[in-house]
């Protein structure tokens, strides 16, 4: 991690997050970067070392922990241990790319590869976006449209019928991962993880750039306004209130029974803004 990239988390201005933090894989193995600055000790405990604390991470500045493993390839399973004051959570990874369905919860080493096929879209999608252009949104949560589905299953016929009834774009409900399905993704802790329950990253990439080639804008819901308890999401992170204000009265939301941001942290704002730029 450059000290430029530290700089810029601490200032709050850093824009691409994920380019640095989370599970990065290279041909033998991975690297792993989590901020945690309040914890004691962090371990990466996954798939590859029986879930053991065997691979400690080490401190590099700016609250962020470091660890090289070799070995680790696409598709195995992990998360963060944290140490605080002789206590210990294992956490999802906040900037992760994938996250697996069910009750585990455990991020997924992965690596985003897919090559895209709407450049005419991208081309002249600022013409089909003015005052002069005529625009109707179609909103969409995607295990309703058809039932449970897939990202792919769904491109076709989400196309034709978004075509046929005369919309210019699909407003997609929240597709970052959600522990509790009844929430639609409005209680989000992957921020930058598309939802497994409707397959791989790269399904939903393969969805847009179908709706892209249709002619068919897409416009992602995005909600950093709060986020849920759950243990092993963003919660109390290193032992302490993190992500969350610790003022009760300005992080804690009681009719949803949710965490709000931080936003005084420019660690927040740089995480929340690179969720946004990442998307």
């Amino acid at each position: 991690m450059l000290a430029q990239d530290t700089w810029l988390l601490e200032e709050g201005t850093h824009e691409r997050i994920y380019e640095v933090l989370g599970c990065h894989l290279d041909t033998t193995g991975a690297t792993f970067r989590v901020w945690a600055p309040h914890a004691d000790y962090v371990a990466v405990v996954g798939d590859w070392n029986h879930w053991s604390d065997a691979d400690r991470m080490d401190p590099v500045g700016g609250g962020v922990w470091e660890a090289r493993v070799d070995g680790v390839g696409r598709g195995a399973r992990y998360k963060y241990r944290i140490g605080r004051l002789g206590r210990s959570v294992d956490k999802t990874d906040p900037v992760g790319f994938f996250t697996e369905e069910g009750l585990g919860s455990a991020s997924i080493a992965w690596h985003l590869d897919y090559q895209w096929g709407d450049g005419d879209w991208m081309a002249t999608r600022g013409q089909r976006q003015t005052h002069q252009s005529p625009i109707s949104i179609y909103e969409v949560h995607l295990g309703s449209f058809q039932g449970p589905t897939r990202y792919r299953m769904l491109a076709e016929p989400l196309a034709e019928w978004v075509l046929r009834q005369g919309y210019t774009h699909v407003e997609l409900l929240p597709v970052m991962e959600h522990p509790f399905y009844g929430s639609w993704g409005y209680q989000s802790t992957g921020y930058f993880a598309a939802t497994s329950r409707f397959g791989a990253p790269e399904d939903l990439m393969f969805l847009i750039d179908h709706l892209h080639q249709r002619g068919i804008g897409v416009i992602l819901d995005w909600v950093p306004s709060h986020f849920p308890t759950d243990q092993h999401g963003l919660g109390l992170f290193d032992g302490t209130h993190l992500f969350e204000h610790p003022d009760p009265r300005r992080g804690f939301h009681p009719d949803w029974r949710t965490y709000i941001f931080n936003y005084d942290l420019p660690e927040i704002q740089s995480f929340l803004l690179s969720s946004a730029h990442f998307w």
